[in-house]
C-alpha cells in the first residue's frame, strides 16, 4: 500500500502564509480576547500559532460561540447542510461587528 502523506497543514502554504508586513510577534490583546456565549465571530487562522488551530478547511467561516472548554471556545457552524462545533483558541477568532454597534 501507498502510505498518505500529509498532515493538518497539508496544501497551505499560501493560505495560511502572512503577508510580508503582518509578519513578525502576535499581539497580547489578541490571545487574551475573550467571547461570550452568542457572539458571533469569523475563524481567521494566525499562521503563526498552531495550537488550537480550526481546520484549514473551515477559514473565514461563520460561527457561533457556544461555550468555552478550558482555553478555548466551542463555535457553531453550518458545514452544508450540516452544524459542526469545533473547538478555536481565541487567537484564531474575529469578532463579527454587528450593525448599530
Amino acid at each position: 500500500m501507498v502510505v498518505r502523506r500529509g498532515g493538518f497543514r497539508a496544501r497551505t502554504r499560501k493560505t495560511l502564509a502572512k503577508h510580508p508586513r503582518d509578519r513578525g510577534k502576535v499581539s497580547v490583546t489578541a490571545m487574551m480576547q475573550e467571547f461570550k456565549t452568542g457572539d458571533r465571530v469569523i475563524i481567521l487562522q494566525e499562521p503563526a500559532i498552531h495550537k488550537g488551530m480550526p481546520h484549514p478547511r473551515y477559514k473565514s467561516r461563520t460561527g457561533v460561540v457556544i461555550g468555552e472548554q478550558g482555553r478555548v471556545y466551542k463555535v457553531r457552524i453550518q458545514d452544508g447542510g450540516s452544524t459542526k462545533i469545533m473547538l478555536s483558541a481565541p487567537v484564531h477568532l474575529l469578532r463579527v461587528k454587528e450593525h448599530g454597534r
